[in-house]
């Protein structure tokens, strides 16, 4: 079997899930070849972790070398996991460069570089994947088999509440994510996985968009307003994570980027409080909403349909015990969590629906999804999981929308925003 060559571009902690799959896990269909990065330090841990797994080490390129890395080490596909406003430089070049890319989520962070990337796509061809690991959670897909099988029957409304809690939703406010130019704001980075979900579940795309958000939990006025400044239960300890440490406290001496902030700190441009409604092409409504300061974890889903209503509650943890033992994403907190999921059509008692629940990242679907990215070829995928460049954008078009919405208080048309049709 000849194995495809990946390179990595992009060497902080979103890369490690990335690493290990390519390079440990999927070994017989793939092969590491490089690492791409402006930071040589971060790409000397990643190089010294693969050695302790008896993996040999790869060429690390600065970031100005990336043509070069393609061609020196014949790479065929690139997986860009940097900061997300650099992601459009990197998925154009290697479009242009006849590579296929797998990318981190979101896609990009605005529209002209929304822009960019169809347009690479169109004239070279080009094959785009999204990394979008919660459609790989068990219960989204039980809930996108549930759907599309009538559960509910025709889909008339949708209401979707997401919580991250002062763990998780603080570290949006430590990291390169606070500033609105580098991440698009949580509208952006973190609800396009929302809005991924939606468009995949309701099985439409958004067609009009109205939407407020504002910054009223983080921030340096609201630090010094609700008394939590110099609050040390908001504090990050990198050194008490051994890989963080080593990946950014050990790093910093090269380019100055601090992982562990102050989330009352001045310099956060981004909302932590946000309320949207779509009008999705197909006739139903989303009512939508993101809070990021609040005491425990999950969302809530209600899906009303013409035979009945589906309810999904999702606790991924019921309270925060203290900010620094978990790192979010990779290993289950510490905290109790639970999900529930249940139909109920009309004129009938609910129905409970057996759930596989797995606390590990995220719901299990880290695991799943780099598998079907990293895994053979041919694997069956009867629920469409897979996400393309066209996923990517459909996915950001309604936080784009809402973040034009928040600027000029008026309801936005997306076909103004981006035009797919």
């Amino acid at each position: 079997m000849v194995r495809r060559r990946y390179a990595v571009v992009g060497t902080g902690a979103r890369a490690e899930r990335h690493v290990h799959a390519i390079a440990v896990e999927h070994a017989n269909t793939c092969q590491l070849v490089a690492f791409a990065d402006v930071n040589r330090t971060r790409m000397n841990v990643h190089n010294d972790r693969l050695a302790d797994l008896g993996v040999e080490p790869v060429p690390a390129y600065g970031a100005d070398e990336f043509l070069k890395m393609l061609d020196e080490q014949q790479v065929d596909v690139v997986v860009v996991t940097t900061v997300d406003r650099h992601h459009v430089t990197y998925i154009v070049e290697a479009l242009d460069a006849g590579r296929d890319v797998v990318t981190e989520k979101p896609m990009t962070t605005d529209v002209p570089s929304a822009r960019k990337i169809l347009d690479a796509v169109h004239r070279n061809d080009g094959n785009v994947t999204v990394t979008f690991n919660y459609r790989y959670n068990p219960i989204h897909e039980k809930v996108r088999e549930l759907l599309a099988g009538g559960a509910v029957g025709e889909i008339g409304s949708v209401h979707f509440e997401w919580l991250l809690d002062t763990r998780h939703g603080a570290d949006y406010f430590r990291r390169w994510h606070r500033d609105k130019a580098n991440s698009g704001g949580l509208m952006v980075h973190k609800a396009t996985h929302h809005f991924d979900l939606l468009n995949w579940w309701v099985g439409s795309v958004p067609e009009t968009v109205y939407a407020h958000g504002r910054l009223f939990f983080y921030g340096e006025e609201n630090g010094k307003r609700h008394g939590y400044s110099h609050d040390d239960r908001f504090a990050l300890e990198l050194e008490q994570n051994a890989w963080l440490k080593k990946l950014y406290v050990d790093a910093r001496h090269e380019d100055g980027y601090r992982r562990d902030q102050n989330p009352f700190d001045p310099g956060v441009s981004i909302e932590d409080d946000m309320s949207v409604i779509v009008r999705y092409a197909g006739g139903a409504n989303l009512t939508y909403h993101l809070t990021a300061y609040s005491p425990w974890e999950g969302y809530r889903l209600m899906v009303n349909g013409s035979k009945g209503r589906l309810e999904l509650e999702v606790v991924e943890n019921s309270w925060v015990s203290s900010q620094n033992p978990a790192v979010h994403g990779v290993n289950a907190n510490p905290e109790e969590g639970w999900a529930k999921l249940s139909v109920q059509r009309l004129f009938e008692q609910r129905e409970e629906i057996p759930l596989e629940y797995d606390r590990d990242g995220h719901g299990g679907a880290d695991q799943r999804m780099v598998d079907a990215l990293y895994g053979p070829d041919g694997q069956e995928d009867p629920l469409g999981r897979k996400a393309t460049h066209y996923d990517g954008t459909l996915s950001l078009l309604t936080g784009f929308a809402a973040n034009r919405s928040f600027e000029t208080g008026e309801p936005v048309h997306v076909v103004d925003v981006i035009d797919l049709r």
